[in-house]
């Protein structure tokens, strides 16, 4: 009985000192990991705001849109939006920065974070993946189906349905959005 109590008593101590060292990694390296995400999301903004001038960033509905950023033109007239949107892939949530028109046509998107399988959901991080939807959802109407796709595109999201669902819906939903707020934050 008393070895038995002696091995507990080890394996208690060794994880005790794991788990320790787990949370002075993690206190160590979770201010570097936070900076990351915020420079990688800044890099966004940037991408997506087409050179036009970035203002202050405000709450979004509460759900699927976090945050609103007005656009503005050189005469200080908000003339577009960058909206963060919050979906969900194959591989849990995923985060997509979209900038939008004021008609609610989109600009330019890139999905952020994600957790897709690398060669197929983990695709629409590429530059090419987005190309399908720019300049939709003003006048034309998104893709929500991989039926409303060229055969071309089609074929290149073929095997990640579900991520090209969640992110086409995501950018549906910033389309109708942007639309809704009729040029005014």
């Amino acid at each position: 009985m008393t070895r038995y109590l002696k091995t507990a008593f080890i394996l208690f101590a060794i994880s005790a000192v794991c788990t320790a060292l787990c949370a002075v990694v993690n206190e160590v390296t979770a201010p570097m990991i936070a900076a990351n995400v915020e420079k990688d999301r800044i890099a966004a903004l940037e991408a997506v705001s087409s050179g036009l001038a970035i203002g202050e960033e405000g709450e979004g509905n509460g759900s699927d849109i976090v945050s609103v950023i007005p656009l503005s033109d050189e005469s200080g007239a908000v003339s577009a939006y960058i909206l963060e949107l919050k979906t969900t892939g194959y591989g849990g949530e995923m985060t997509v920065i979209a900038s939008y028109r004021i008609d609610g046509s989109l600009m330019e998107a890139k999905l952020t974070t994600n957790s897709e399988t690398p060669g197929l959901g983990k695709k629409a991080e590429e530059s090419w993946y987005m190309e399908m939807f720019k300049g939709l959802g003003g006048d034309t109407p998104l893709p929500l189906s991989k039926s409303d796709l060229s055969a071309d595109d089609s074929a290149a999201v073929s095997g990640a349905s579900i991520t090209f669902g969640g992110i086409s819906s995501a950018l549906k939903n910033g389309s109708d959005y942007v639309k809704s707020l009729g040029g005014a934050v």
